[in-house]
């Protein structure tokens, strides 16, 4: 077995406390950075549809492929966190998807790629960027105690947001009026970036050791309620995927949106989703109601996409901005939730454990992102955009089930 890095790094000890907001901030840059790629590139459905001339069945499958290689990849990456360390993993992911992006940029173009080569390269991404999650994860959990770890990881969850918002900001502009070479460029751009402040920053605390000999948590792939929890993120997950993949295309489609009020619309939710996940990290750190807080959730989200898909069926699409603003709602309200329950399931599996709970976490929610932009395309040819929605409300409803209710006093 290989022997962790916190045995072997000089530079542990002479970090402070103050240093855990630096190691946040590298967590959140590199989130954002694979985030920007994972919600952003489905952002640019439209133009990926037209200039590589796919079928919506193919745009599915090419969306999918980089979930797909994120669900693969996510289990090993985290063991291997758990295993060797935060930085070599990170380090190791961030700049090989740089790597991958660069080559995107030369040769999965719409002049010259086929659709085979698109969807390895997409798979490619997946496989590599799925390191940042559980690398991320444990060295929050390792460096915030309890008490305040709600609020760190919501702050590193809101990554995605961040980067979703950034991705919706700024891909589809570049699609439209440079291609996607520059699309992948700017997105190994950000992967570098993040890379270099993985290696000036993110080191072990210096009292990790100690943590991780003192606590004795059991095995998180034997742990039943660990599993609970993978699988309510994962189902919760499915109808947030419906909306990264293919709100762009129902907005163009049903709403008749441009690309301004498409990205638009597609930032406020990356935003509100931000600002949610903040604020309920920060509730559940004072009120310790995590369990709680996330079966709520559940509930407010499933009906979010009912009241979306009735708002549908109802004509709305002649009331473009109420539809836009109950699509956002529904987007925010599936998001919100995200940090809570990776800290409850970090704490469930322990620090030392952390990488492979949430690589677990992440295998469920990348199967998610890989199965979601395949089924939409067969229920939208057999039903209509109503159909869709509440088959994500209805989904949704199935976390309820899984996810476990508040401890008794």
């Amino acid at each position: 077995m290989a022997t962790p890095l916190v045995l072997k790094s000089k530079n542990a000890p002479a970090l402070g406390g103050g240093h855990r907001w630096k190691v946040l901030g590298v967590g959140v840059a590199a989130n954002a950075s694979f985030s920007a790629a994972a919600a952003g590139i489905p952002t640019t459905a439209v133009w990926m549809r037209s200039g590589y001339h796919l079928s919506n069945g193919e745009l599915g499958l090419v969306l999918g492929a980089l979930g797909l290689g994120v669900a693969l990849s996510e289990l090993p990456w985290g063991v291997l966190t758990d295993r060797w360390g935060d930085r070599p993993v990170l380090l190791t992911g961030l700049l090989s998807t740089a790597a991958v992006l660069v080559a995107m940029s030369f040769f999965a173009l719409p002049s010259s790629a086929t659709l085979g080569w698109l969807v390895f390269a997409m798979c490619a991404l997946g496989l590599l960027g799925g390191s940042v999650n559980g690398s991320s994860g444990r060295a929050v959990m390792a460096w915030f105690a309890e008490g305040e770890r709600g609020l760190a990881m919501s702050i590193r969850q809101t990554a995605v947001p961040l980067g979703g918002g950034i991705g919706a900001a700024l891909l589809p502009w570049l699609a439209s009026s440079h291609g996607f070479a520059a699309v992948f460029g700017a997105l190994a751009a950000m992967c570098a970036v993040s890379g270099a402040l993985a290696w000036r920053w993110l080191h072990e605390p210096p009292d990790a050791t100690h943590r991780a000999a003192a606590n004795k948590s059991a095995a998180p792939l034997t742990n039943a309620l660990v599993w609970r929890v993978v699988l309510g993120i994962g189902i919760l997950c499915v109808p947030q995927f419906a909306v990264l993949t293919f709100a762009t295309v129902f907005l163009h489609d049903a709403g008749h949106f441009g690309v301004t009020a498409i990205s638009a619309t597609m930032g406020a939710i990356q935003l509100g989703a931000m600002a949610m996940r903040v604020w309920s990290g920060r509730h559940t750190d004072r009120h310790g109601n995590r369990r709680a807080y996330m079966r709520v959730s559940v509930i407010v989200a499933s009906a979010s996409f009912v009241v979306l898909a009735a708002a549908t069926a109802s004509g709305a699409a002649h009331a473009p901005v109420l539809l836009a603003s109950i699509l956002v709602f529904a987007g925010i309200c599936v998001s919100a939730w995200h940090g809570v329950a990776y800290t409850e399931l970090a704490t469930l599996a322990g620090t030392e454990r952390a990488g492979t709970a949430l690589g677990m976490a992440n295998t469920a929610v990348y199967a998610g992102f890989f199965l979601t932009p395949l089924v939409i395309p067969q229920v939208l040819a057999a039903g209509s955009w109503t159909v869709v929605w509440l088959a994500a409300g209805v989904c949704a409803s199935f976390a309820l089930l899984l996810f476990p209710r508040p401890e008794r006093p």
